[in-house]
């Protein structure tokens, strides 16, 4: 099994559902606060590998939501400098294991890559945000600037 180094959202309620997938699977997770995590441009754009730019970013931050950035349209140089200066922005989890980097929890995607137990999968939307679809854990979401 893998150490998985997980940059977080404390207080995400999917950041945590998605941990315990990974522990079950017997990973072992090594939580990290993306938001004050020491960013360089190097090392945040490794874990976006040949995305979209778009994908890069968190759709539930409010900047993005209310439309005042357009991900599609920036490149990724400036892509970065906004995320640099606002990780709040920056799409989760980034997850790292040894030098293989990943930005998402697609559920599939993460069971090719490192493994899930298919027991603990459960197909739950672990990476739209509750208050898009509902209230539940609103505040969860939305608290320390979204």
């Amino acid at each position: 099994m893998s150490t998985v180094l997980f940059y977080e959202k404390p207080g995400c309620i999917n950041n945590t559902k998605q941990k315990v997938l990974l522990a079950a699977a017997g990973h072992t997770v090594q939580a990290k606060n993306l938001l004050t995590e020491k960013w360089t441009a190097a090392r945040l754009r490794a874990f976006f590998g040949d995305l979209p730019v778009a994908e890069w970013f968190n759709p539930s931050a409010p900047r993005v939501r209310d439309g005042e950035i357009w991900p599609h349209k920036l490149s990724g140089d400036q892509a970065i400098a906004l995320m640099l200066g606002e990780p709040l922005l920056i799409r989760r989890p980034l997850m790292q294991v040894d030098e293989d980097y990943r930005v998402g929890f697609d559920q599939d995607a993460v069971n090719r890559w490192i493994g899930l137990s298919s027991k603990a999968r459960d197909r739950e939307d672990l990476e739209t945000c509750p208050r898009q679809t509902g209230k539940l854990h609103a505040a969860s979401c939305m608290e320390s600037s979204g």
